[in-house]
């Protein structure tokens, strides 16, 4: 593998050379892959050995962590041409993660009009179209031909992230129209902008949540969408590579919450923020299910009666939670996509209960059957109440699969907060509550055999 071969070149001084030859051959991407699996000592020294324009290009395919620790082992003058040279919006999020300090330091070094672009986006809130907007964009008037477009664009913009769209703005800077790169190409040099672009633009303003930005992009299949202020003015764009950055992180951040995890973790994150992120969640889990537990403790006679309730009580918890697990998440899927809203509450709780009610039967009838063969004889008439209870249980674990992630949504705040911990402790607690109860009503008011 190339990664293991740089390891290895890098420890030998005398191989730096051809070193330096393999990395400047490599796509910046894949350079950025190789630095970043380096050991944090190599990591500076592969970077160096990069001429100035492969190590622009490559700086911004490496991880924030990673930039970070480039910036603070590089000499000023070489992080300032690299910070310089970084897309508005690459640099902001660069900016999030250094210290106030270093951010002034850079800023004050900056030319003046990067030093505006990347104010202007760190001015925005987090999570909004603003902050994950680039202001690096094609901007035309409506009075110019398209040849005069053509030689705009060739003069002035050949270092614009996206040209594959043209924006149309009149002396304001409003947003009348757009125009397509393709439709530029092939249209004669003297026709007027203003003739073949279209005024049915798609925008999103610079306070739009960035998930919606992605749907809408998604919706339409756009490469890039216009950001717009409270004026209509045209202030950046958001491009398909933020797009599908933002789309990675909000199904991340998603999936964390479903399964308990906080933070950042990442597969090989250090085992100390791995601690520092599951084990707030684990204590708190721990503290429900000694709810769960507690609910269990006042029929520890019953249990000790009827000693076939421990084999049995195992298979509620796993399966309670699973099916609960599996309606929550296709909600949580569902409103993440923007498939349904919670006006769609009624719509989908229908079509889970009817699923439901087809799985509490097929449950119900194997809980009887496993209930049947683990049971003593005189015991046999627990397997009747374990199967009326975990048709309850699947009834009820539906239905919270999909109510409470839309009570969230519609209070405004993340369905991803319910977590399936979450889910499966008040499963738990519910299943085991009406279980023991029900054992408990037999034995003491119909004196049935143990």
């Amino acid at each position: 593998m190339l990664t293991q071969d740089i390891r290895d070149l890098l420890t030998d001084t005398t191989d730096l050379n051809q070193l330096k030859w393999d990395l400047n051959r490599l796509q910046p991407v894949d350079v950025g892959d190789y630095i970043t699996q380096l050991p944090e000592k190599q990591r500076a020294i592969a970077f160096r050995l990069l001429n100035k324009a492969q190590a622009i290009d490559v700086f911004e395919y490496l991880p924030t962590e990673v930039q970070e620790e480039l910036i603070n082992s590089l000499h000023d003058v070489q992080v300032v041409q690299l910070v310089e040279a970084m897309s508005p919006d690459e640099r902001a999020e660069l900016f999030d993660e250094l210290p106030a300090g270093v951010i002034k330091r850079l800023l004050q070094e900056l030319s003046p009009e990067q030093r505006q672009a990347t104010a202007t986006i760190l001015g925005y809130p987090e999570g909004t179209a603003g902050r994950v907007m680039t202001t690096e964009y094609v901007r035309l008037r409506q009075g110019l031909t398209v040849g005069e477009a053509l030689s705009k664009i060739r003069r002035q913009d050949e270092d614009k992230e996206s040209i594959y769209y043209a924006y149309v703005t009149d002396d304001n800077r409003t947003l009348v129209r757009v125009v397509s790169l393709r439709q530029l190409l092939f249209t004669f040099p003297d026709v007027f902008i203003k003739d073949i672009s279209s005024d049915r633009v798609i925008k999103v303003r610079t306070e739009t949540p960035q998930e919606e930005v992605a749907r809408i992009m998604q919706r339409y299949d756009l490469i890039a969408i216009p950001v717009v202020d409270r004026e209509d003015r045209l202030v950046g764009i958001v491009t398909i590579d933020d797009v599908m950055d933002i789309l990675e992180e909000e199904a991340t951040e998603d999936i964390q919450k479903l399964a308990g995890v906080s933070g950042d973790e990442a597969a090989l994150s250090s085992p100390l923020l791995t601690i520092r992120n599951r084990l707030p969640w684990l204590l708190g889990i721990m503290a429900m299910y000694i709810g769960a537990a507690s609910a269990i403790a006042p029929f520890q006679s019953v249990i000790a009666a009827v000693p076939v309730l421990a084999v049995i009580m195992p298979i509620f918890s796993n399966t309670g939670g699973t099916v609960g697990i599996q309606s929550l998440t296709v909600t949580i899927r569902g409103l993440g996509v923007g498939e349904v809203t919670p006006k769609d509450t009624l719509k989908i709780l229908r079509k889970e209960l009817l699923a439901g009610l087809g799985t509490a039967l097929a449950l119900a009838t194997t809980m009887i059957l496993l209930s049947l063969i683990w049971a003593r004889p005189q015991e046999r008439w627990v397997a009747l109440i374990a199967g009326m209870v975990m048709a309850t249980n699947t009834i009820v674990a539906v239905t919270l699969g999909t109510l409470l992630p839309m009570a969230l949504k519609r209070l405004k705040l993340d369905p991803a907060l319910v977590s399936g911990p979450l889910v499966t402790t008040m499963l738990d607690t519910i299943g085991f509550l009406t279980f023991l109860s029900l054992i408990s009503l037999a034995l003491n008011v119909f004196h049935l055999p143990t």
